[in-house]
């Protein structure tokens, strides 16, 4: 499982909370002004209309009015004795669109208030307001380069408080109130949150020495060197990562339950979690990590040559991305194990050593074959394997073995370009979806096998068939480098003894090379 560094911008994207300064609406369009807002009459202005009316009546008077006008039926109540007051047609016009207006954009209901704890619900808004490192200076004397550079520094403290604001509240929210509920056994809970209670110390010993970084003036100096020596405490990351892949794979089994599924979606739905789900929040630690290098890299951009951080830099760089290849590594070991415990073979022969060799997976995912049913690809590193995925009696996920699996190093890729004729007793019409043309298919075989099989596999679309077809390649390529030099090594540890005199010979002697070869 790669960290994807674009996963963080999304998540930010989407739920960050800043403020836009144009208003938009659901679908992230401009939202235009309203034209009826032109016309609206103001209260204000609305009641000096209603007072000269009262004073003056005789308005209403002279008004011609040929409507038949239903009897007031008698009333004990105050306003059975108020005599109404008529209103010309275009006040009446105006005061509609206010109204209507006034429905649309002021009273709108108030977003639910969480059942967890109303009373502190405000103290955790929806949308979380930006704030720069200018708006917490009154005055400066810095350039525009400097500035830059301390608002980078500046988000970077404000990302770690806003970081253990959410892994506290995760464990406010969600932990205690499943466990106290017995919504989750202590186990389960344990085995989905991981050592999530770790990473706040962790991270709050950061956000304290970088706020004792500030000076006087509210800007921070040197930063590097506190960043470095606290680097090293990452490695926490690794145990946590790798948790991950079983944590998804038991909550996402968890939500067919009613009272887990109706618990998760209150909480959705409350405003503490700004629409955020539980994954959501245990996937923040993972994509904070990914974050130092992008801050490291913008600080290093807005700091001048003589400043003593930019000598530092990119050994601090080196070092974060070090971990976190380390942490992609154990995380990729952690999936590729989890996985392989889910296979389920129906023949032993089905069992390659390949499998079990194979220490993580390029990729998985769904594709369909060509007789239109849907399986669970996985892209190991020295073989790739097509499931049927099912239930196990516990309620787990497993994958049935389709086939025979077929080692990386003997596939053979075809790609088939989109719109080829889809006719012929392979494609069966399952990838023409009613047209005679097929779309995001590709073939894979191998060679040298009896038993092994062709298989006609569809993505769902373009992007995925591409994704399939570069991770199909760079796997075919390592694995056959690496049967090479296997060979290579094995012939070298192990030459032929019909060639052990050559060592002997003489390099200048002929008769001595014809003795021996007459040997």
């Amino acid at each position: 499982m790669e960290i994807d560094e674009s996963g963080e911008a999304r998540t930010r994207s989407l739920f960050s909370g800043d403020v836009p300064s144009i208003l938009h609406d659901h679908a992230g369009k401009k939202r235009k002004q309203d034209p009826c807002r032109v016309i609206r009459i103001d209260e204000d202005d609305e009641e000096e209309e209603e007072g000269e009316m009262m004073s003056n009546p005789s308005k209403d008077s002279e008004e011609p009015s040929n409507k038949r006008v239903k009897p007031v039926v008698k009333s004990n109540s105050l306003t059975g004795m108020i005599t109404p007051v008529k209103t010309p047609a275009l006040k009446r016009i105006g005061q509609s669109i206010s109204r209507s207006i006034s429905f649309r954009t002021e009273a709108r209901p108030l977003p639910p208030v969480s059942l967890l704890n109303r009373n502190k619900a405000k103290s955790f808004p929806r949308r979380r307001n930006s704030q720069c490192w200018s708006d917490t200076v009154e005055s400066h004397d810095l350039t525009a380069k400097e500035i830059k550079r301390q608002e980078v520094i500046y988000e970077l403290t404000q990302g770690e408080r806003q970081l253990i604001d959410d892994l506290v509240l995760v464990k406010k929210a969600y932990y205690e109130p499943m466990l106290k509920l017995d919504i989750l056994t202590e186990s389960q809970l344990g085995q989905i949150f991981g050592t999530l209670d770790a990473l706040v110390p962790l991270h709050e010993d950061l956000l304290t020495r970088l706020e004792k970084l500030r000076g006087s003036e509210k800007t921070v100096g040197e930063v590097v060197p506190t960043l470095m020596n606290w680097f090293p405490c990452l490695e926490a990351y690794v145990t946590y990562c790798c948790n991950q892949v079983g944590a998804k794979a038991l909550l996402d089994q968890k939500k067919h339950e009613k009272r887990v599924d109706e618990f998760l979606r209150l909480c959705q739905e409350s405003a503490f979690s700004r629409k955020l789900d539980l994954w959501n929040f245990l996937d923040l630690p993972r994509s904070r990590l990914v974050k130092y290098p992008l801050l490291l890299k913008e600080i290093q951009k807005c700091t001048p040559s003589e400043h003593p951080d930019e000598d530092m830099l990119p050994a601090a760089l080196e070092l974060i991305q070090s971990i976190i290849a380390e942490v992609n590594r154990k995380t990729g070991e952690a999936e590729c194990q989890f996985y392989r415990r889910g296979l389920n073979y129906l023949e032993e022969t089905q069992r390659l050593q390949e499998i079990q060799l194979s220490r993580f997976l390029y990729c998985h995912g769904e594709l369909k074959n060509n007789k239109g049913q849907r399986l669970h690809v996985f892209l190991f590193e020295q073989a790739l394997v097509l499931t049927r995925p099912g239930e196990c009696k516990e309620g787990g996920q497993v994958f049935q073995v389709y086939r025979q699996p077929l080692p990386n190093a003997l596939l053979n890729l075809e790609e088939i370009p989109d719109g080829e004729p889809g006719g012929g007793s392979s494609f069966r019409g399952a990838f023409t979806g009613g047209n005679d043309k097929v779309k995001n298919c590709f073939r894979v075989s191998s060679r040298g096998r009896s038993k092994a099989h062709s298989h006609s596999l569809q993505a769902n679309d373009s992007f995925s068939k591409q994704q399939w077809i570069t991770c199909l390649r760079q796997a075919i390529i390592q694995s056959r480098d690496r049967t090479a030099q296997t060979s290579q090594s094995q012939l070298s540890s192990h030459p032929d003894p019909a060639l052990y005199h050559i060592a002997d010979l003489s390099l200048g002697s002929d008769t001595e090379m014809a003795d021996h070869t007459s040997r």
